[in-house]
């Protein structure tokens, strides 16, 4: 089990220019939810798996500060957790980057960074592979564990065959704080219009609510999806995807043959601080997602081994946000959103959120081919996973991690 826990500078000086970007990472001299999160896995049945947190900083000049952190956190809540836990930080990086080095692969760096959501995750893979497990769990530090049987419910389903393919993505769902999946309905016209909550709640419908339990599914929640070694090893999260990059994760995997299923079953509550970014700019995020996936999508070719893909195979979400229709939907939009901040007084907000439409047409549509890209990111993925796996170097990661804080 992997979980990744975002830090930033003091509640004073707050994000610097430079830092990387986070939807709501903790500033160093505040509690944060990690402890909640290490302390909920007491109530799990089934505790035969190592815990890893890794400790992510929104700037190097707060690095040691916050493995230090993490660090403490894990040591105070490991009794309660009852798991061998394992702590990952840029120090301990730096030491597989110098190992790489050192076996003439320094082109491999790259492939492995704390930066980034997406990079992030494909750390959440690349710790288990060289600790040799099975599968992957993970798991975001603003969730909490209420179903004893989770592990149980992973153990039942991960690598196991139904109506005769193989179940090597396992996706489980978010609990709202008030004990429902669905996500609350949009308030505002412009949100109503964009309509990503109403796509969402009739994807949820249907792939959630309905049965049978086990399903193929088109969306993920990157805080509860289970990946296997077969899987993990050979499609790699996609850095150049800012956000949403769960989703994104499930296009790749489609691509290239791989399935995810949804267990409607496996749930865990997810307790997320309030976000503090404007709506400008979380819409903003979502346009630079939806226009790489389209381009992406746009862009395929046959390729032997390969699967065609178009927004249909994406279901109600995100299927609703990779179709032709989208750059009338971002600008329509952007132009309501603008109205509503203008009418509120903040004509700032307005410009930035007008701004999107011409950001959709420009800087949003990547300047090289998105699919091309996936194709040598994974082969470049897959030859780096191959070579981690050989015992001289999987052997010195491995010390790497023994050489940083096992916690028990």
């Amino acid at each position: 089990m992997v979980i990744p826990s975002y830090w930033g500078r003091d509640s004073a000086t707050g994000w610097k220019e430079g830092d990387a970007v986070y939807d709501h990472p903790i500033p160093i001299d505040q509690k944060g939810t990690l402890g909640r999160a290490i302390r909920s896995i007491g109530i799990l049945r089934d505790k035969d798996f190592r815990l890893v947190v890794l400790a992510v900083p929104t700037s190097p000049e707060i690095e040691k500060e916050v493995e230090d952190i993490v660090e403490k956190i894990a040591e105070e809540n490991a009794p309660a957790a009852g798991v061998e836990i394992l702590v990952f930080g840029p120090s301990h990086l730096r030491d597989v980057h110098r190992l790489l080095d050192m076996d003439g692969k320094a082109a491999y760096r790259e492939l492995l960074s704390l930066r980034g959501y997406s990079n992030i995750r494909n750390m959440c893979l690349f710790i288990p592979h060289v600790l040799v497990s099975d599968a992957a769990v993970l798991i975001d530090d603003d969730e909490v564990f209420e179903d004893p049987d989770f592990i149980g419910k992973v153990r039942e389903h991960i690598g196991q065959e139904i109506d005769g393919r193989r179940i090597y993505g396992l996706a489980g769902y978010y609990l709202q704080p008030d004990g429902n999946f669905y996500v609350p309905a949009p308030q505002d016209g412009w949100a109503y219009y964009w309509g990503k909550q109403i796509q969402m709640n009739k994807a949820f419908e249907a792939v959630i609510a309905s049965p049978p339990r086990i399903k193929e599914t088109p969306f993920v929640f990157g805080g509860n999806m289970t990946i296997h070694r077969n899987l993990f090893t050979k499609i790699p999260f996609d850095p150049y995807v800012r956000r949403g990059e769960d989703i994104d994760y499930t296009m790749n995997a489609m691509i290239f043959g791989f399935s995810f299923f949804l267990d409607n079953e496996l749930h865990i509550k997810h307790l997320p601080p309030a976000k503090s970014h404007p709506m400008w700019m979380r819409l903003r995020e979502d346009i630079y997602r939806f226009v790489f996936e389209r381009e992406k999508l746009r862009h395929q070719k046959k390729v032997q081994g390969m699967r065609r893909l178009s927004a249909e195979d994406f279901g109600e979400y995100p299927g609703a946000f990779l179709k032709e229709d989208l750059d009338e939907r971002i600008k329509n939009a952007s132009m309501l959103l603008s109205g509503e901040y203008r009418r509120n007084g903040d004509i700032a907000g307005g410009i930035e959120a007008l701004k999107n439409i011409h950001i959709a047409f420009k800087e949003a549509v990547p300047s090289f081919n998105p699919f091309d890209h996936l194709v040598e990111l994974q082969k470049n993925w897959e030859q780096m996973m191959a070579h981690t796996s050989q015992d001289k170097i999987a052997q010195g990661i491995r010390e790497t991690f023994a050489n940083g804080r096992k916690l028990s």
